[in-house]
């Protein structure tokens, strides 16, 4: 079975989040870079931070989409889906420090909370690869095939459940990772992707790319409850670190819409931006969300205070997943 060595973990999983807090609050270095991933491109951007200009890129394997930190924080992992690789980078400077291949079909990679499992999902082979994690090496515990098209992974803050969208099954379904077994599935509409949890693990939020709007599922009960309104495409997500709010982007709208822990409703809109809008990172002081826009080849940057774009970054095809060291930090299970 394939076997993945890390750096050791040494701190727990409130030390990691106290530990990402810290390193968001220090101001960026000079080396810091913006690090966006070009997946029609087979490469990846670095962006000066302050004078938002490129600075190089870097190859990378072929599609790569997602990107999420080591739990301690020494490298990022960018997943290579059809090159089935693992690209561990520098996180300040997107530096490459190693590849690790064999990882089949990454398209969407995570760590749950309690740092004792690492997922991938497999969009290209229908399937989820749950891994043993042991701070230092990931063991692959199990294939599981499901279909069809898994694509974005969250967890409950338990770790015990790995959750998952099926794009063209419209649904979502729940993984228990002790057993690396599906414990059920539920329907919520067209084209699930993004997944978020609400404070407390009350509620599991879901960006209907298929439709207008997030679909609101408690899980405990295994049962949509709600439809919030958006606009055309609900994506993907990024917590405003407030305790009170979460951004969406809605890639087919060109909008960005911010929701409401506590409502659970669209409290604003984002607009006037370029096309297909999809990942998104928040500025270590709040005031810039920086956003990929997936169909226009570029970066923005958008000033909260007005809620305005204020500047694009050309890059390459298909920008998606978009990481800085120097970010708010995430209240949520899954970082990405």
């Amino acid at each position: 079975m394939p076997k993945l060595s890390l750096p050791r973990l040494t701190i727990g999983w409130s030390a990691f989040w106290l530990l990402a807090f810290l390193l968001a609050q220090s101001p960026a270095s000079a080396a810091d870079r913006v690090i966006v991933l070009d997946s029609g491109e087979a490469q990846l951007t670095l962006i000066d931070p302050v004078t938002h200009k490129v600075v190089g890129t870097e190859p990378t394997g072929k599609e790569p989409h997602h990107l999420m930190i080591t739990p301690d924080g020494r490298s990022l992992i960018v997943a290579d889906s059809i090159s089935n690789d693992l690209m561990f980078l520098d996180p300040h400077t997107g530096a490459v420090q190693r590849r690790v291949e064999g990882i089949e079909d990454p398209y969407q990679l995570g760590f749950s909370p309690d740092r004792k499992w690492f997922v991938t999902a497999g969009l290209r082979l229908d399937r989820v690869d749950v891994y043993r994690y042991d701070g230092q090496q990931m063991v692959l515990a199990k294939r599981i095939a499901l279909a069809k098209t898994p694509s974005h992974i969250n967890f409950d803050s338990s770790s015990r459940y790995a959750f998952v969208t099926l794009q063209d099954t419209g649904e979502v379904a729940a993984i228990d990772l002790a057993t690396q077994t599906v414990q059920w599935k539920l329907k919520v509409g067209n084209t699930p992707a993004g997944l978020w949890m609400t404070p407390g693990d009350r509620f599991l939020l879901v960006g209907m790319t298929g439709e207008d709007d997030v679909a609101v599922v408690d899980w405990h009960r295994q049962a949509l409850v709600k439809r919030i309104p958006t606009g055309r495409g609900a994506h993907n997500f990024r917590d405003l670190d407030d305790g009170h709010h979460v951004a969406v982007t809605n890639r087919v709208e060109s909008t960005i819409s911010i929701l409401d822990y506590d409502t659970l409703a669209k409290v604003a809109d984002i607009t006037g931006l370029r096309p297909g809008p999809d990942d998104m990172q928040l500025s270590a002081d709040h005031r810039y969300l920086w956003v990929t826009f997936r169909f226009a080849r570029h970066v923005g940057i958008i000033d909260m205070n007005t809620r305005k774009l204020v500047d694009t970054i050309a890059v390459g095809r298909s920008p998606h997943g978009l990481f800085f060291a120097n970010a708010a930090p995430v209240h949520a299970p899954n970082p990405d």
